[in-house]
């Protein structure tokens, strides 16, 4: 029998909550859509008011506090079609919903659950096109939302039609939902039937971008989704944010890394948080971060330590190198203009910063000329 997964939109149904909870939070709820489900509320501490995972998935006051932008990185901007994004010359993003298993509370898109965006395709056959249409996309990643929420069959129709398109070598999913709702795997063998097929019978392979934010949501569960997949012949990667009051200490993220190493689920990237509205009580100083990232990266193994540690600009994904008494290292590893690509940067440290533009809007004060040393 298929397990039934209560999914909860509402505040006033969580029943953990106390009526003033309720009461205060409804205007966080007003300006900012709320999601959650019976799975994933039991994975809370509900006697512990600053429970990480409570954290990821209730809200709070802090959320109204005035602080960032809607799309941080001007996803918009990259938008060529309806529902589709292209900033790096081989990869294209499919936004195939605007649903998801929870809304987390820091998420980056929390615009697509706004009423009035239309920035997801319902028909993603205009962004298919489009694939179809610009040979140098190698890989398609599909996300939202979460593309799991997908019934399997209209899932299976995207597949598909990827498959058919030779340039595309690689589909990537990027999901919450084997730590939010890991029966959406284990009682779905047709989607299993489905992974399996697209990396057994189309030549292609199969990702899945896994978004486990801290070691509590690898519950056995979340083991047993993990290792039907795998058995399909899916790559399974790990990618998280790190989140203040969630995973921003050692030990946790030390265990994190190291728990998903263990079952097979490399972690591939830690993200600074984006500076988008509403995020600002999960954000950490940069050059903070970078010392708690080189700490534990030192303590585990190479499996685990192979992380990058990045953010996702506007301008490209900049990877966070290291750091002097003085200066701070960046490097373009990704980047959407030719002239950037693995370009090497050097600033004056700045303990306050939470973004890149925190270095470059202060260029007099915190940019280096790169001297040769630094190269």
């Amino acid at each position: 029998m298929k397990r039934k997964i209560k999914y909860i939109t509402k505040l006033e149904l969580v029943e953990n909550l106390s009526d003033n909870e309720k009461r205060d939070l409804k205007q966080v709820t007003e300006k900012f859509a709320f999601r959650t489900n019976n799975y994933y509320n039991s994975l809370i501490n509900w006697d512990d008011p600053d429970d990480p995972i409570r954290r990821i998935v209730i809200p709070t006051l802090e959320e109204l506090e005035v602080w960032g932008k809607l799309d941080a990185s001007n996803e918009s901007k990259y938008m060529k079609v309806h529902g589709l994004e292209h900033k790096y010359p081989d990869t294209a993003l499919l936004l195939v919903t605007d649903v998801c298993g929870i809304y987390c509370r820091f998420c980056f898109r929390k615009r697509l659950f706004m009423n009035d965006n239309d920035e997801v395709a319902r028909d993603v056959s205009e962004g298919l096109e489009y694939i179809r249409n610009h040979p140098e996309v190698n890989n398609v990643l599909l996300t939202g939302g979460d593309p799991l929420v997908l019934a399997t069959f209209k899932l299976e129709k995207i597949l598909k039609a990827l498959a058919e398109i030779p340039h595309v070598r690689i589909v990537r999913i990027g999901s919450k939902m084997l730590a939010v709702n890991p029966f959406r795997v284990i009682d779905d063998p047709d989607l299993l039937k489905l992974f399996e097929w697209f990396n057994t019978e189309t030549g292609k392979k199969l990702y899945l971008m896994n978004h486990f934010n801290h070691p509590r949501e690898i519950t056995d569960e979340a083991k047993r989704a993990v290792e039907l997949v795998q058995k399909t012949g899916t790559t399974l990667t790990n990618q998280t944010p790190i989140l203040r009051g969630i995973n921003d200490d050692p030990q946790t993220l030390k265990q994190l890394l190291e728990e998903l190493s263990f079952i097979g689920v490399p972690p591939y990237y830690l993200f600074q948080c984006r500076p988008t509205a509403g995020n600002k009580t999960y954000s950490t100083p940069i050059e903070e971060t970078l010392d708690l990232v080189e700490a534990v990266r030192a303590e585990v193994s190479g499996l685990a330590a192979r992380v990058r540690y990045v953010m996702s600009h506007e301008s490209g994904k900049i990877e966070i190198l290291g750091k002097t008494n003085d200066l701070i290292f960046f490097r373009y590893h990704r980047a959407a203009d030719p002239k950037d690509r693995g370009k090497f940067m050097v600033y004056r440290r700045n303990p306050e910063a939470h973004w890149f533009d925190d270095y470059t809007e202060l260029v007099d004060e915190y940019r280096v000329e790169v001297q040769e040393e630094y190269v």
